[in-house]
């Protein structure tokens, strides 16, 4: 009797497997809807509030599309769901038969974290690009609009859309790292969320820890002004802060993957 070895899963496989786990959770559409809705509303509430005082486009800060408050929630938000995409196999159980069906673990975190980036650079594209054409069009009606292509704009524009892949993925390399819900949740809404706020641009020690953060990064990203060493402290670049950006996730999902070839299940 001869018999036929089984060929390993190929990463195109894996890919295709974890996009079905995505998508067939029914609580992910929803969540991704709401959380939409809520983050552009969230930007016509900020203009609407800022707009009754604007009275030509030199007077619009284009920040304005992008409110604290919305993109907290979407740290918040893309986080979570990143973390939930490893967390609840280990919960279920059903990481074990994952592993059984793919021994090579490593390749099953990389497969996760490029669908989940994927997924949340879609969701961040649609809610950023949203969030500034809601705010221009409330704008536009007291002529205090601005054009995509003025300066600092599209740098607004897509470090908005790519806070949500980061957070996702640094949720998602959490979640291989705690294993749990509760703890991993903690933790993100700590690293990603509280922390900066201990931090200040004081002196430089603290500004560096704060300028090495997503969240403090972002905000200097968004800033289409030049901003006032003086009055401000120790400012961030914003090459330092596209390299934060890409550190974060990049650093987070390697050490996941190190850490879970080498650990039990």
């Amino acid at each position: 009797m001869t018999t036929v070895a089984a060929s390993p899963a190929r990463f195109r496989d894996l890919l295709v497997s974890e996009w079905i786990k995505t998508r067939s959770l029914r609580s992910t559409p929803w969540t991704i809807a709401l959380t939409v809705v809520f983050v552009v509303g969230s930007a016509a509430v900020a203009t609407l509030t800022d707009g009754a005082a604007v009275s030509g486009p030199a007077d619009f800060p284009p920040f304005d599309a992008y409110p604290a408050a919305g993109y907290w929630t979407l740290m918040l938000v893309a986080a979570s769901m990143g973390a939930l995409t490893v967390v609840g196999e280990y919960s279920s159980g059903l990481i074990r038969t994952t592993t059984v069906a793919v021994p090579a673990r490593g390749s099953v975190v990389l497969a996760k974290a490029a669908v989940t980036g994927a997924v949340w650079t879609a969701v961040g594209t649609v809610v950023s690009t949203g969030s500034f054409y809601v705010s221009q069009a409330v704008l536009d009606e007291r002529h205090g609009g601005v054009a995509i292509t003025r300066p600092g704009v599209l740098r607004a524009l897509t470090a908005s859309a790519l806070l949500a892949p980061v957070c996702a993925l640094v949720g998602l390399g959490l979640g291989v790292l705690l294993r749990h819900a509760a703890g991993t949740l903690v933790t993100g809404v700590f690293v990603l969320l509280m922390l900066p706020t201990m931090f200040s641009d004081g002196n430089r020690w603290s500004a560096d820890v704060k300028h090495a953060l997503v969240s403090a990064a972002w905000n200097r990203l968004v800033q289409t002004w030049d901003p006032e060493p003086a009055s401000l402290g120790y400012t961030a670049t914003v090459p330092g802060s596209w390299t934060v950006f890409a550190l974060w996730p990049l650093v987070t999902v390697s050490v996941a993957v190190f850490v879970v070839e080498r650990r039990d299940v």
